[in-house]
């Protein structure tokens, strides 16, 4: 029987480049979700067939249900964040993809683990805001976290061998440098939106692409990698690879390194997440090694790019430090996108709510929510 697949975040970046995997694999729908993409997301409905969609914008879930009013075989729509959570926790579904963007996506992530769903993630926030939280429920409900990113995908590939992630040393987590690699401060005292959102390699969201910008992605990363591997911050190296050709790098206790490459198409992550264990048929363009003339790797620049060193303090702190970074970075980056702040204020905006508080001890989901909104108010109150 065809795999079920329920994909939230079906009209962003990485939802319609999920589907072109699930439409290759002959995969079913079982659920989708949107935030306010209507048009997108009934064309969706009229391909894929699902019995359940999620619209967690109210008005945009009411024309929905205006539209699809009438339509023989309509699926049931659910609303806002409580339909989303409802439909991740759906037991009709083998896998659930999660590519909603932000803290936004934590608690599906949850709903779906704790329903006994695997996970296909590709919301690294659920991670960063709630690691122990979410890990604790896989391990809890016999669920398994499937990594979408490209540089956790990669180092997932590389650890597949029982015995050799046992002898796991250190891990090499490569990082594009986005648009703004060698630049310095004072270079980047006047760069625009449109400036940032020119990503050199990758296709991306608007947020996921600022994030590349600033190397937030990175920092974000670096604390999910943490959690998925069960490694200490301080095993976890960044290597800047400009090419984005080798996607990520595990070293073992004997030094022996190894990589993951391929073409930078997040097809191929997306598509290693749903096809586990197996590997599907290619659905992107082969490597030619002949026409690729270099691999290059440099260091990245925390001093110029702050939202990195302040992951990193968030780490050395635990708790609810990385909780606090995100959410001050996702308001911070809603603001530049605004053109209410200048880029290089996202970095001090996101180290400041850092560098705020000791942020230790345990949390509940009730703490991130409550952490998440310090945060936000920690910026605007400063910009």
């Amino acid at each position: 029987m065809a795999k079920r697949i329920t994909l939230l975040g079906s009209t962003g970046s990485i939802g319609t480049q999920a589907l072109d995997v699930i439409r290759r694999e002959g995969y079913e729908v079982a659920g989708l979700a949107a935030h306010s993409n209507v048009a997108l997301l009934q064309k969706q409905i009229a391909e894929f067939h699902p019995r359940t969609v999620a619209v967690t914008d109210e008005d945009a879930a009411q024309k929905l249900e205006a539209a699809l009013a009438g339509t023989a075989g309509a699926p049931r729509v659910a609303r806002g964040a409580e339909g989303l959570r409802a439909l991740a926790a759906q037991e009709d579904a083998d896998v659930v993809l999660n590519a909603v963007v932000g803290i936004a996506g934590l608690p599906a992530t949850l709903a779906a683990l704790e329903s006994g769903r695997d996970v296909a993630l590709a919301n690294k926030e659920s991670l960063v805001t709630g690691g122990k939280l979410v890990t604790g429920a896989a391990a809890e409900n016999g669920a398994k976290l499937l990594p979408v990113d490209s540089e956790h995908s990669a180092i997932f590939q590389c650890l597949q061998d029982a015995y050799s992630a046992k002898r796991l040393q250190k891990i090499l987590l490569t990082a594009s440098g986005g648009p703004f690699f060698g630049k310095t401060r004072a270079e980047l005292q006047h760069v625009t939106k449109r400036d940032a959102l020119r990503h050199p390699n990758w296709s991306m969201g608007a947020k996921i692409t600022i994030d590349s910008a600033t190397l937030m992605n990175k920092g974000l990363e670096l604390i999910e990698a943490a959690w998925l591997f069960d490694l200490a911050p301080e095993k976890i190296q960044i290597v800047v690879q400009r090419q984005s050709i080798i996607h990520s790098m595990v070293q073992f206790t004997d030094h022996s390194i190894l990589a993951q490459l391929g073409v930078p198409d997040m097809r191929i992550p997306i598509q290693y997440a749903l096809t586990w264990p197996e590997r599907g048929e290619a659905i992107a363009p082969e490597l030619d090694f002949t026409q690729l003339k270099s691999i290059t790797f440099d260091e990245a620049d925390e001093e110029t790019f702050r939202c990195l060193a302040a992951c990193k303090k968030a780490m050395a702190k635990g708790g609810l430090a990385p909780c606090a970074a995100n959410g001050a970075n996702e308001e911070a980056v809603r603001l530049f996108l605004e053109d209410k702040i200048p880029f290089l204020r996202i970095g001090e905006l996101v180290e400041g709510v850092v560098d705020s508080d000791s942020f230790g001890g345990s949390y509940t989901l009730d703490d991130v929510y409550a952490c998440d909104r310090m945060a936000r108010a920690y910026v605007l109150a400063r910009t």
